[in-house]
């Protein structure tokens, strides 16, 4: 257990616990305020992320950045992004079990730290590894589920949306539902 995320980073660039430290550029630890109540949660860097050390910045972080612009969010101030792997999976694959279970505690104290009020997982892959493994996105997107003090969201990866423009209504939906708990649960942004 880390008291704080200066030592808990430190830890985490230094991190080979499974193959993808090997071929990383950078490690992408996470990006925004640490004190956040919402926390989102993407699969993994793509080639963009892993360049530059930062989660989604490519055209999927643009993208992401529109949807958090239309519900009064912004990744530099009241939010944080991270992610269930901190290292690129090759051609930008789909995390594996085992690279999950490697790196899953890094987000484990991430959230410990931050103790978000909200996580939004970003993706089929975040949402069946921190909502439940049979959590489909096109069906139970926008909806929360609560586990402990939390409340998580499952909606479409930004990535995903770009290769499937039909589903980008279904995800301002989800963000103005995400507005919606924000001010239920009373959260100032």
């Amino acid at each position: 257990m880390y008291e704080n995320f200066i030592d808990l980073r430190k830890d985490c660039f230094s991190c080979n616990k499974c193959p993808l430290g090997e071929t990383r550029t950078n490690l992408v630890f996470g990006v925004g305020n640490e004190t956040a109540d919402i926390l989102f949660v993407g699969e993994g860097p793509g080639e963009n992320e892993d360049l530059q050390g930062e989660p989604f910045v490519g055209k999927a972080g643009k993208l992401l950045d529109k949807y958090l612009e239309v519900i009064g969010l912004d990744r530099n101030k009241n939010i944080y992004i991270a992610n269930i792997v901190k290292c690129r999976p090759p051609q930008n694959r789909d995390p594996q079990e085992d690279e999950q279970e490697a790196c899953i505690n890094w987000l484990r104290e991430q959230t410990r730290l931050i103790k978000p009020k909200i996580i939004v997982c970003l993706g089929r892959i975040a949402a069946t590894r921190l909502i439940s493994p049979d959590f489909k996105v096109t069906r139970q997107h926008g909806q929360f589920i609560k586990k402990g003090n939390i409340y998580f969201m499952g909606t479409f990866h930004p990535a995903a949306l770009l290769r499937n423009e039909s589903q980008k209504a279904d995800a301002l939906w989800d963000f103005q539902n995400l507005r919606e708990k924000i001010k239920e649960l009373e959260i100032n942004i």
